[in-house]
């Protein structure tokens, strides 16, 4: 099983990003995928999933009506849409599928929002 994170950068608030996540060595479209998030001292939190379909998916408060998951089982990648960023919202991305009952993470990317 293998997860790569891209697409984190520098943004200012109110800015967008998109986070791309490519997977591999599983059958991606069978299983649900997260995004989670961890800022300096802060402990990991969960702020997206989404369904092995696309079709349900489930956001922290903090993150709802702002950031959009999404996924293209096509293409074997999960994506997060972020908008109306804000600098509470600066972390190190991750995603995570749950295979065989073990945790799998990819190796994050950061985000950083600052004017």
């Amino acid at each position: 099983v293998q997860l790569v994170e891209s697409g984190g950068g520098l943004v200012q608030p109110g800015g967008s990003l998109r986070l791309s996540c490519a997977a591999s060595g599983f059958t991606f479209s069978s299983y649900p995928m997260s995004w989670y998030r961890q800022a300096p001292g802060k402990e990991r939190e969960l702020v997206a999933s989404i369904s092995n379909t696309g079709g349900s998916t489930n956001y922290a408060d903090s993150t709802k009506g702002r950031f959009t998951i999404s996924r293209d089982n096509a293409k074997n990648t999960v994506y997060l849409q972020m908008n109306s960023l804000k600098p509470d919202d600066t972390a190190v991305y991750y995603c995570k599928v749950i295979f065989y009952r073990k945790d799998y993470w990819g190796q994050g990317t950061q985000v950083t929002v600052s004017s």
